[in-house]
């Protein structure tokens, strides 16, 4: 207690710590740009690229070019008016130094004097966490006639504003390098990721042109005269966006791959109590929905007031339009929110004067007055469109009745299944050897392939914190299923019930099992089919298990390799070589030895005799490894098993949208785009022979 007292003692106004500049950000970077993983990373290109895209949406830009530098680069150009360099009266600094190393400075704060109507960034710390977070900031400035120049290191200038030259331009150029020590899971941008996130950006300024450049292999001197790099002239891998037709093109974009269920993509575009409203919308013969938000252009993930009042308006004029023409039946009750967003693709952009977002990462629009807003625009809109497209009206509705349907079926088939275990305490699946843990952080399961390699994994596992559930043969393509012809699938309700999660609305992550699920499928045609099966289930109905990080792939040897008495084991071509050496016919001679094997004809090959008669070394035996079920138990155990030796691969979702759009793809009933696709990636693919 006396040691508690002195500590109290010393607790004083000192004690209080009081963060200067920039210091507040590069000490809690996560409370300004929501991550450092990948996603931060890229976020900084968002912050930069939005301040550009904020003077287009003033009208004062048409252009932003936003290219890949070599070292892990960015730099972001626009011909706008360009940053204000004279002195602040406040700061008594140039307002571009301002702007660059203060928090909350910037135009978005100045009023109607300031030209933006709405914005995306009015937190105005955009730009200066960028610098905070960067080991190097320049930042050159093209107006009245001059062009200037100021540099800074992690936040902090390295010299004063100073003027460079004449310039007859007029735009910002932002460049920056982001600090590793931050940024500890790497530096390195990925050009798709931009490509993708400002595509959408593109579609929602009209008469906006957004460049991506990919100019990481360009080892020339950037001339500070040039504003965009395209002038340069040298070949290097670009994209380019430009697109009139807004929001209908947008969601257009986002259905190419589908079959639409009405021709007319609804649209409109309309002022409500001062906020802006623009949405588009079509059904599409789908069971998932999507719904892409903006405000002020910034896309929220997460939603926020402008998707509920979609939302509540959408659910409440199908009820409406479907009890008023009588096609709903008193017995089938009326549409939820889940029937009515069932195949729907949706765009809803809206622009307000004064914003709030739920954090600086803008993942949530907050501000409530687009709620309401967005009910009625859209309400009356609607309703009209419902009204004078009867055709469309009819199949949206019939899409509707569908879901509700399925729904009421889905949730009997998952009483049905889950009920005895709400009640009365489960049993799990016969199949499944479950581990002697009840600790689900220390647990795992082996989803295996056939129950050869069930039996084996079974024997070879640690019994206390592995857990084994053999699959028989392929399990049902869930893509285009319902969760009740879903749940009548044996081999799925065994996965179901194992995990413990339950599954639909009465999901519950916490109720997890295994914090490890580890899909182990053979190393050829069939088993890569089995694993794209299980992962689809997986990313469609447990989607948080793989948010969470639990999903993992295990990674068995493709070869055993006998060199005398010494055993190893390689997991590709490249590493099986380097352990045999140079042999020549090294496949020929594989071959040859597994005819020998599958006659019982001794361990070596006649090469592998070759090869120690002219070398006079240690024989050599090569084993590959065709499925699971061909090792024994110690040997599965020592190359997938064992959490000291195997290798694993993590699942992740980096692009929920590609992903979606993969899956929707690959796993889909339509033959068309599936053929596109494979033909687009045929020869990157990897074939099994």
């Amino acid at each position: 207690m006396a040691k508690e007292s002195e500590k109290a003692k010393k607790y004083g106004a000192e004690s209080i710590s009081v963060l200067e500049g920039l210091e507040p950000v590069r000490r809690r970077p996560g409370m300004y740009i929501g991550t450092t993983g990948i996603d931060g990373l890229h976020h900084l290109v968002w912050e930069i690229f939005d301040n550009s895209r904020d003077e287009a949406m003033g009208g004062f830009c048409t252009h932003i070019e936003v290219a890949l530098l070599p070292n892990n680069r960015i730099r972001v150009a626009d011909n706008g008016r360009g940053i204000p360099v004279d002195v602040h009266p406040k700061t008594k600094v140039s307002a571009l130094e301002t702007v660059m190393t203060t928090l909350h400075a910037g135009g978005k704060f100045g009023g109607d004097d300031s030209g933006y109507k709405v914005s995306g960034g009015l937190h105005g710390v955009g730009a200066s966490v960028v610098n905070a977070l960067s080991t190097y900031t320049k930042a050159e400035v093209h107006r009245d006639g001059g062009k200037y120049m100021q540099e800074y290191a992690q936040g902090k200038k390295k010299g004063a504003v100073k003027k460079v030259g004449s310039s007859k331009a007029h735009g910002t150029i932002i460049s920056f390098e982001p600090d590793p020590e931050i940024f500890k899971e790497g530096t390195a941008f990925d050009y798709n990721t931009i490509v993708n996130h400002l595509r959408q950006q593109a579609y929602l300024v009209r008469g906006l042109r957004i460049s991506i450049i990919d100019a990481r292999l360009y080892e020339g001197k950037i001339d500070d005269d040039v504003i965009y790099l395209a002038e340069i002239g040298f070949e290097m891998p670009s994209t380019t966006f430009y697109f009139e037709g807004g929001l209908v093109s947008l969601v257009k974009y986002y259905t190419r791959m589908q079959k639409a269920l009405h021709d007319n993509i609804f649209y409109v575009e309309k002022e409500q109590d001062g906020v802006g409203v623009e949405i588009a919308l079509q059904y599409v013969d789908d069971m998932s929905d999507k719904i892409v938000p903006f405000a002020n252009n910034i896309y929220n993930p997460e939603g926020g007031t402008h998707v509920t009042g979609f939302k509540t308006a959408l659910t409440r004029l199908l009820n409406t339009y479907s009890k008023k023409n009588n096609i709903l039946k008193e017995a089938e009750g009326g549409f939820t929110g889940e029937d009515v967003l069932e195949g729907l693709v949706a765009v809803i952009s809206v622009k307000l004067r004064e914003i709030q977002f739920e954090g600086q990462t803008k993942a949530k629009l907050g501000s409530m007055e687009a709620q309401g807003a967005v009910a009625t625009v859209f309400g009356e809109a609607f309703a009209n469109f419902l009204e004078e497209n009867p055709d469309n009206a009819k199949a949206i509705i019939n899409k509707a009745i569908l879901a509700l349907k399925a729904r009421k079926a889905a949730k009997a088939a998952k009483d049905s299944v889950l009920r005895k275990g709400a009640l009365e305490g489960m049993t799990l699946p016969g199949k499944l050897s479950d581990c002697q843990s009840k600790d689900a952080s220390e647990s795992e399961i082996f989803i295996v392939e056939g129950d050869s390699a069930g039996g084996t994994a079974k024997m070879g596992r640690d019994r206390k914190t592995q857990a084994v559930l053999p699959l028989r043969g392929k399990i049902l393509n869930v893509e285009r299923a319902r969760l009740d012809r879903m749940l009548g699938s044996e081999q799925i309700k065994n996965l179901v019930i194992a995990m413990g999660t339950s599954i639909g609305d009465t999901f519950d992550l916490s109720k997890m099992r295994y914090h490890k699920i580890i899909i182990a499928t053979d190393a050829d045609v069939d088993g890569a089919h089995i694993r794209t099966l299980l992962l689809t289930l997986l990313y469609r109905y447990f989607r948080p298990i793989l948010d969470a990080g639990f999903i993992y792939i295990a990674q068995p040897p493709l070869f055993k390799i006998k060199k005398g008495k010494e055993i190893h084991y390689a997991y590709s071509d490249e590493e099986r070589n380097a352990i045999a050496g140079d042999m020549p016919d090294i496949e020929e001679m594989i071959k040859k030895a597994e005819d020998e094997d599958a006659e019982g004809g001794g361990e070596e090959s006649e090469e592998a005799e070759e090869e120690k008669t002219k070398k006079g070394s240690t024989k050599v035996h090569i084993q590959r490894y065709k499925g699971l079920g061909e090792m024994n138990a110690e040997e599965l155990w020592e190359t997938t098993m064992d959490p000291a030796r195997r290798v694993l691969k993590q699942v992740n979702i980096e692009d929920a949208e590609l992903a979606n759009e993969v899956f929707d793809t690959l796993m889909g009933s339509d033959v068309g785009p599936r053929k596109s696709f494979i033909q687009s990636h045929a020869k990157t693919a990897e074939i099994d022979i």
